[in-house]
């Protein structure tokens, strides 16, 4: 019977993982829109600790601090298509410092070969290099319309919500911990959103100003790709730094610049990751950090970049919903930080 079981068990594995695949384009929109959501939340117990604010009806609330997230969302965008049409424009400035760059490579290092670097710079398409990332950045808003919809819907559920698990679960004992484990993953994914939102915001603030201070060309673009790829565990700030700084390498055509961006911006992402994001974060995030680097490739491989951002906070739930049950409690210790799950 247990030979089955774990037959069953696997073969269920397989379809999600297939569904996953093939239903990404729902899915993706789907989970999006349950973030907003928690970032709604987020909004909505900042706002309540406001004294004029706290004797607003509930609804009234929920509607400002969408307003809030939909006004700064809106706002970034356009920024956003500012800073790549300026960057698009500057494009065969980079170019021409390529073939700057490689001539002072072959002069320092006397490499008397021009047709080998000119083949490395032809292959070298700046163009399309940009047109990727903006492909990449495009991609996340793609889906706008659909995750609007979603949270709509999420929204107007929000009020009957605990109605529902009520009366789903009439036995008072099971009702108790069922609402237990819903807070627990609300509080566990809202803390998470709320303090790596806010780390990451001020690493892109500070890459900002530094970006701005070097001269870099549309530093508010850079400074919101390191916002968003510091979601991402691990290589995300990796590549935040190497990105602009390899762009200012190409702006300027000299590495001084590219030099001070690697540095400045790479100090950054290192006492925020290293030093304040721990600190702040405590023991929220009780996940492992090999846990953290195989979710990230399991979900990239699925999903791809959007699977890498989603990473942690769904291996969270997981967790969570897994220590729940005593079959798989087991698996929830294992891929915790410290073999303790968090009570």
């Amino acid at each position: 019977m247990d030979t089955v079981k774990k037959i069953y068990v696997f073969i269920i594995l397989v379809a999600l993982v297939v569904v996953m695949i093939v239903a990404q384009n729902i899915i993706i929109p789907f989970i999006l829109a349950i973030l907003f959501w928690f970032v709604i939340r987020v909004i909505k117990k900042l706002l309540s600790k406001v004294l004029f604010i706290r004797r607003i009806p509930d609804w009234t609330l929920t509607i400002v601090s969408t307003a809030i997230l939909l006004s700064l969302l809106f706002l970034v965008i356009s920024m956003i298509t500012i800073n790549i049409r300026y960057l698009s424009v500057t494009l065969p400035t980079y170019e021409e410092n390529i073939n700057k760059i490689a001539r002072e490579l072959r002069t320092s290092f006397e490499l008397n070969s021009p047709l080998v670097w000119n083949d490395l710079t032809a292959d070298i398409n700046f163009g399309n290099i940009l047109s990727r990332i903006f492909s990449t950045l495009t991609g996340l808003f793609s889906d706008a319309f659909i995750v609007l919809i979603f949270l709509i819907f999420i929204l107007l559920e929000e009020s009957i919500f605990p109605d529902k698990i009520k009366a789903m679960y009439p036995n008072e004992n099971k009702y108790n911990k069922v609402n237990s484990l819903i807070k627990k993953i609300d509080h566990s994914v809202s803390n998470y959103i709320a303090i790596k939102t806010l780390v990451s915001l001020l690493t892109g603030v500070l890459s900002y100003f530094a970006l701005l201070s070097i001269g870099v060309d549309a530093p508010f673009f850079w400074a919101f790709l390191i916002f968003i790829l510091n979601f991402i565990p691990s290589i995300g700030s990796l590549i935040a730094t190497v990105f602009p700084a390899f762009f200012a390498l190409l702006q300027f055509g000299s590495f001084t610049p590219a030099i001070l961006v690697l540095a400045i911006v790479g100090a950054i992402q290192i006492i925020m990751g290293n030093f304040l994001e721990p600190r702040i974060m405590g023991t929220s995030m009780n996940i492992s950090p090999l846990v953290v680097f195989l979710t990230l490739v399991l979900w990239g491989m699925i999903w791809g970049i959007a699977g890498m951002l989603l990473s942690v906070p769904i291996t969270v739930i997981f967790i969570i919903i897994m220590s729940e049950f005593k079959e798989t409690r087991p698996i929830a210790i294992l891929l915790s930080r410290r073999g303790k799950i968090i009570e």
